[in-house]
């Protein structure tokens, strides 16, 4: 009933037509987004069919006899439309550990991609995760998203920031013209502070939003003709996303951020159902970031889990006394 084949080039148009038309997917699925990176990931894609119509597909890598889905994202996981049903999801899976088995893969690391993000609900795959693949969660990163139909009160500090920033004159402007002053200050801040370095280069974050500019706005926050800080946004259905936050000393001095979020979250993105700030983790979830996630929950931010999975394909996974017993 299902076949499994792994991606090709000659199927870009096929997978960006269901990424488009899924129930979970995001321009990060979007071929154009996930081949940007392709020299660092040997791409190893499925696409799974039911009776010759394409049913789901898994975006992954493999790093030698283990399939990951997916290192280049922020989150993989099987992307299905809303005919996938918990019954089917569960056979895809059986199929998906047959195929990669008999290709070699003996090891599997799942992204399941965060609720936030589904525009309907689309958790079938927790389920075949727990009964037909018997993984087990293997990393769990605590992010903070805001309920915009629900939202909570923003913290005293957050409120005095915003007030103090309208002081100070402060204009907030949506410009992507201006990336390359703001993966300066991005750059400089994360060197000084974590002895890091932008997950994207600008080159990549350039190309990126070249190719997806409506989903990858900008927002600057300067006094008079100096710049003081920037949000990065990934923009999808039902979420904004903060890609990367950062200011100058004098931006964090003059509330910079603060009054960039007023304007992303009770202006320009009201009517979207969630924002969301990202993890506050390090260390694959053991280190939790005190300060940083205290920042994110005085916007309202409460906690959205982004987990990870993993099983070993071994051969009771491969027949059909995996699958739950269905009763009718």
């Amino acid at each position: 009933m299902f076949e499994v084949r792994q991606y090709t080039k000659e199927q870009e148009s096929e997978w960006d037509d269901f990424v488009q038309k899924s129930k979970q997917g995001t321009f990060l699925f979007n071929r154009s987004y996930m081949d940007y990176h392709a020299d660092r990931f040997l791409d190893c894609s499925l696409m799974i069919y039911r009776e010759g119509r394409l049913y789901a597909l898994l975006p992954a890598n493999r790093v030698g006899a283990t399939i990951c889905s997916h290192q280049g994202l922020t989150y993989g996981g099987l992307i299905t439309n809303a005919t996938a049903t918990a019954v089917g999801v569960c056979e895809a899976f059986l199929e998906i550990n047959r195929f990669l088995y008999a290709h070699g893969i003996r090891r599997v690391l799942y992204k399941c991609i965060p609720w936030i993000y589904h525009k309907i609900p689309a958790e079938e795959d927790l389920y075949a995760l727990f009964h037909v693949c018997r993984a087990h969660l293997k990393y769990r990163y605590i992010a903070s998203a805001v309920d915009q139909t629900n939202p909570v009160k923003w913290r005293r500090d957050r409120r005095h920031g915003v007030k103090s920033s309208l002081k100070e004159n402060l204009i907030i402007e949506r410009n992507s013209e201006k990336l390359s002053l703001f993966w300066n200050i991005l750059t400089a801040n994360l060197r000084e502070v974590h002895h890091a370095k932008p997950v994207h280069s600008l080159e990549e974050m350039t190309l990126l939003h070249r190719r997806f500019p409506d989903n990858t706005p900008l927002y600057m926050a300067r006094q008079d003709e100096k710049y003081l800080a920037g949000i990065l946004l990934y923009t999808t259905h039902n979420v904004i996303h903060t890609q990367y936050i950062s200011a100058t000393s004098e931006g964090k001095e003059l509330h910079a951020i603060d009054a960039i979020c007023y304007q992303i979250i009770k202006e320009d993105y009201k009517d979207v159902h969630y924002f969301d700030f990202g993890t506050s983790n390090e260390d694959s979830g053991c280190f939790l970031n005190a300060g940083l996630i205290q920042q994110k929950e005085g916007f309202g931010g409460r906690a959205v889990c982004y987990d990870q999975y993993e099983w070993e394909i071994t051969g009771d996974l491969l027949t059909s006394s995996c699958l739950p017993t269905i009763r009718k």
